[in-house]
């Protein structure tokens, strides 16, 4: 069988920076499952995914269009010290989960403090790279109804 749109499909990879760097991977441990055709993975790697069968081992190189995205500097913002008066632990680094402006929850990475304002990055982490995955495909099977209405893969 090969990758087409509804397929779930189950993989290991590795992300690997341009100094090559392994940045985050799945080896050695659980296959990553995603349904095919529904944007659960970054669009370049679902893109190169198309067409692949089971044992398939490739590397793809991406642009931080078909990967994470560029950096948007609105997601870089400032927020008042006060609001993170119960974090004894605050540190440049750390990621935490705030409601933006229009009421999203999101994950931003504290990047700068100053006395009264922390500066907040709401930008993936590897937005604005080019990254390769080494992957390999470890199993595909025709989504359930149930997974192509949710429009994702169930759990492992």
């Amino acid at each position: 069988m090969q990758i087409t749109d509804n397929a779930v499909v189950c993989f290991h990879y590795a992300l690997i920076n341009d100094q090559g760097e392994v940045l985050d991977g799945s080896k050695g441990g659980e296959p990553i499952p995603y349904l095919h055709g529904c944007h659960n993975i970054v669009p370049g790697l679902e893109k190169a995914m198309a067409g692949r069968s089971v044992n398939d081992h490739f590397r793809v190189s991406l642009t931080p269009l078909e990967a994470y995205g560029e950096i948007d500097e609105e997601k870089i913002y400032d927020v008042e010290r006060a609001l993170f008066a119960d974090m004894s632990e605050l540190a440049v680094g750390l990621m935490c989960h705030m409601t933006n402006e229009s009421g999203e929850d999101e994950v931003v990475s504290v990047i700068e403090i100053e006395d009264d304002v922390v500066t907040v990055d709401a930008n993936h982490p590897y937005a604005g790279e080019s990254l390769t995955f080494d992957v390999e495909v470890v199993s595909i099977r025709e989504a359930t109804a149930q997974e192509i209405q949710a429009g994702q893969a169930n759990p492992v």
